[in-house]
This record gives structure tokens, C-alpha cells and sequence, in this order.
């Protein structure tokens, strides 16, 4: 029961952190209500929609209302405290690290409910993090993050192999949680601070 509670807790905060995220940046690019909406939207379940495809379970948002109504939750947050979020790119970085984190946790969670192996909950937990990300870069007509230099999808893979290895060591299903979020966070902020990048290919 614990355990159930607590991924729903890390899910709602997720589905918030990661719809602030999209909405602030539709909002940079100076999309109306519907759009800005939308980019929230589409942030925060698109990692989930293709974790579920791919996993073959039913996909989450659609069995609940919930997920539309927090993304307007977030919506009108930021449109009450547009000042504050949207004037703040350390503010940007902070919502999309936290639903990074979070998410990578609830799919690295949901895969191995389902029963597949911990490398496929890795991969999945990364998905489910950076995906929707993906889509809101699309959606605003940016480069993808996920695809540059930034440590990004690396530090997703990161928590993914803390999650197993605290996992090895006996650790609880939240003690995994935790480690793997905090993990994704702490890689997310050094990076940003330090200017950490991954080599690039380059054509010569």
C-alpha cells in the first residue's frame, strides 16, 4: 500500500513539474491558452504513451481523467505566476529535472510490474523520462535536448543503474525510487553548473 501510494504521489508531482515545463516554454514562444495547454500536455505523458506501447499495457492516461485535469492545474499556475516562471530559465531547469527524475522512477517501476527484465526497465525508465521532452521540443520547433551534447538522457540511464544496484544491495522499492531520482537530479545540476557535455560526432 506504501509502495502504491508513494508511485502515485511521484507520478502527480511528475505529471505537474513536467506540464509546468512544456507550458513555460510554449509560453517563451508566445503560443495562446489551447497550444500552451497542449505543449503541457504532451510533455508530461508522452514518455508514458510510448513506455505503454511499447510494453504492450494499456496506456495510462487513458484510463483516468486525472492526468488532463493536473495539466490544468499546471496551466493555471503558471498563467497566476507567469512573472516568476516564466522570467526564471533557472526556474525551467528545475521542473524539468524534477519530472525527469520522477518519471524515470515510474517507468523503470511499471516495466518491471510487467514483468520484463531490469536492462528493459533502463531503457524504459529513460523513455519514459525523456520522451515527452522530445515531443515538446518538437511541438515549440526547437532541437531536441535529448539529442544534444547535455547530459540528459545519460544521467536518466544513470538513476536506471542505481535503482538496480540499491535494488542488489536490499534495498526497498521507495529506497530504489529515491536513489534513482536523486541520482538524475544531482547529474542534471552538476551538469548545468559545471557545463558537463557528451562528445560530439563531427563531420571532419
Amino acid at each position: 500500500m506504501l509502495e502504491s501510494s508513494f508511485l502515485f504521489l511521484i507520478e502527480v508531482i511528475g505529471t505537474v513539474a513536467f506540464a509546468i515545463s512544456g507550458i513555460r516554454w510554449a509560453s517563451i514562444k508566445e503560443f495562446d491558452w489551447f497550444g500552451a495547454y497542449t505543449v503541457g500536455l504532451v510533455t508530461a505523458i508522452g514518455g508514458g504513451t510510448l513506455r505503454d506501447l511499447l510494453l504492450g499495457i494499456p496506456v495510462f492516461w487513458m484510463q483516468t481523467w486525472w492526468y488532463v485535469a493536473v495539466t490544468g492545474i499546471a496551466f493555471a499556475v503558471v498563467v497566476v505566476f507567469r512573472r516568476l516562471l516564466v522570467g526564471s530559465g533557472r526556474m525551467l531547469n528545475i521542473f524539468d529535472t524534477i519530472g525527469l527524475s520522477l518519471f524515470v522512477v515510474i517507468g523503470i517501476q511499471k516495466t518491471l510490474d510487467a514483468e520484463f527484465a531490469m536492462w528493459v526497465a533502463v531503457i524504459m525508465g529513460m523513455i519514459t523520462g525523456a520522451f515527452g521532452g522530445v515531443l515538446r521540443d518538437i511541438l515549440i520547433n526547437q532541437e531536441p535536448i535529448f539529442f544534444r551534447k547535455e547530459v540528459y538522457a545519460t544521467a536518466c540511464i544513470a538513476g536506471g543503474v542505481v535503482y538496480w544496484i540499491v535494488g542488489q544491495l536490499g534495498g526497498t522499492p521507495i529506497g530504489q525510487g529515491v536513489a534513482c531520482a536523486f541520482t538524475v537530479i544531482i547529474l542534471r545540476l552538476l551538469a548545468t553548473y559545471y557545463h558537463w557535455t557528451l562528445p560530439i560526432i563531427k563531420s571532419e
